[in-house]
């Protein structure tokens, strides 16, 4: 009765024909659904990449926008600068003796120059 145990053992691993050709099938299934998750990786993953490069883009320009702020921020203060330098010139060729402009309204001219040049020799 013992050698009958073991020879139904033996037949039933033994591969069925159908059922290996089914499960090669399977198998070669599952490995192209592997390959196209993989692919969708990859792609998933260059997406990623470029979206933070052009949130790197977003962030040059938001910092350029605000450069841009500031400069227009300052012509107003550049142009009352420059008409009080004008009004000044003109006012000392209609009359050479006349009063200096009220105090905080006198242009002095600072020599960048020559502080650059005595800041480095000091260092």
């Amino acid at each position: 009765m013992r050698q009958s145990i073991a020879t139904s053992a033996r037949q039933s691993q033994v591969p069925n024909p159908a059922a290996n050709a089914a499960a090669t099938a399977r198998l070669l299934e599952k490995k192209k659904e592997y390959e196209m998750v993989a692919a969708l990786d990859r792609a998933s993953a260059q997406f990623v990449k470029r979206i933070e490069e052009l949130s790197n883009d977003f962030d040059v320009m938001a910092d350029a926008g605000t450069v841009h702020g500031q400069v227009l921020e300052q012509w107003p203060n550049m142009f009352r600068i420059l008409s009080l330098f004008l009004s000044t010139r003109e006012g000392q060729y209609n009359n050479p003796e006349a009063q200096p402009p009220a105090t905080g309204e006198r242009l002095v001219r600072v020599p960048v120059e020559e502080l650059r040049s005595t800041d480095e020799r000091s260092t």
